[in-house]
């Protein structure tokens, strides 16, 4: 029996989240709407020119089994933080949210990551991130008796780059496929599908059995401008595609059938910073409960809308509550 239904191994970051004109990113050059690493430097004079904001605990795949245990999901998470004041507030966040996360702490190297997120008023979101300790996660950090005790190993794209944490990810992947329990990837975003395209596609033929992914990043996995053809390349490899569309809502291919579900409704976008992670946490804690594929991609539509409604990439609204309300 799996003691935990989700492990994610992704970024452990906080996300410090302020509202600004397109004045702002104009005047320092930074490109609306992107998502770039920055150094240590820059990210100390950004977050002073920022006004005020919020902090609260981030990273892609954090964020997913987050969601993931507000419906109800049994979640574990394995990332890297410093000692420091951002390291206390991601810890106390992420487990204050019911996940399993004992990671221990780095008393040297470099300070926790952060992700510093201008919102605009189209509700768009230019996010500039360091990661510091995040590129330091090694195989040190892995519990592989936690890999074996868990269902569904889920690992983020955005982690593949260093070679440290990528080398940690790869020695879980072993685990989790000696024990028989299901490997989950995200392709994060196009700059990490670009960088590391051929070992993407090694993951998928061999090592997958789910993979998340919006419209830009598969078309870019498999180098074509057809949607359709790059899916068709998918399911020939990962036993289950999921590939996200906005506000169109998503496309799953599993078990030999195609299912495409619409988006759900949102009185009107806030943030989106999350939408895809929350996505993803809300798609796996469906399959866990035994749903159906059409009714797994429901689900993380759902929770989705409920993330980009408002500031930050947590939920605030009780998904189990609206998921039982919506689909019963």
């Amino acid at each position: 029996m799996t003691r935990f239904d989700i492990l994610a191994m992704g970024n452990a970051i906080v996300d410090v989240i302020s509202s600004e004109t397109p004045d702002f990113l104009s005047a320092r050059n930074i490109p609306h709407g992107c998502m770039r690493l920055i150094d240590a430097d820059e990210a100390e004079t950004l977050y002073a020119a920022m006004g005020p904001g919020r902090e609260i605990s981030g990273g892609s795949a954090a964020n997913s089994v987050v969601g993931a245990a507000t419906l109800g999901a049994r979640t574990a998470f394995v990332g890297r933080v410093a000692a420091d004041q951002l390291g206390g507030v991601f810890t106390h966040d992420i487990r204050a949210a019911g996940v399993h996360f004992d990671t221990e702490p780095a008393s040297a190297g470099r300070p926790t990551g952060r992700c510093l997120i201008v919102v605009t008023p189209d509700g768009e979101r230019t996010m500039n991130t360091y990661l510091g300790a995040c590129q330091e996660l090694d195989h040190s950090n892995l519990d592989a008796a936690l890999v074996a005790a868990s269902g569904i190993l889920y690992l983020e794209g955005y982690l593949w780059d260093p070679p440290g944490p990528r080398a940690a990810m790869q020695a879980a992947i072993k685990v989790a496929r000696e024990a028989g329990n299901k490997v989950a990837f995200t392709l994060s975003d196009v700059f990490c599908v670009e960088g590391h395209r051929a070992d993407f596609r090694d993951l998928l033929t061999s090592h997958v059995d789910i993979m998340f992914g919006n419209e830009n990043e598969v078309k870019s996995l498999y180098q074509t401008n057809d949607l359709d053809a790059a899916m068709a390349e998918l399911a020939g490899h990962a036993c289950i595609t999921v590939v996200t569309r906005s506000e169109k809502g998503a496309v799953v291919i599993g078990g030999g059938h195609r299912y495409e579900v619409g988006g759900e409704k949102v009185a009107r976008v806030v943030d989106t910073t999350g939408a895809g992670d929350l996505f993803a946490g809300g798609f796996m804690a469906a399959l866990v409960e035994g749903r159906s594929l059409p009714d797994c991609a429901r689900v993380g539509c759902i929770a989705a809308a409920e993330v980009i409604s408002h500031f930050g990439a947590r939920p605030e609204t009780d998904l189990r509550a609206l998921v039982a309300h919506k689909l019963g």
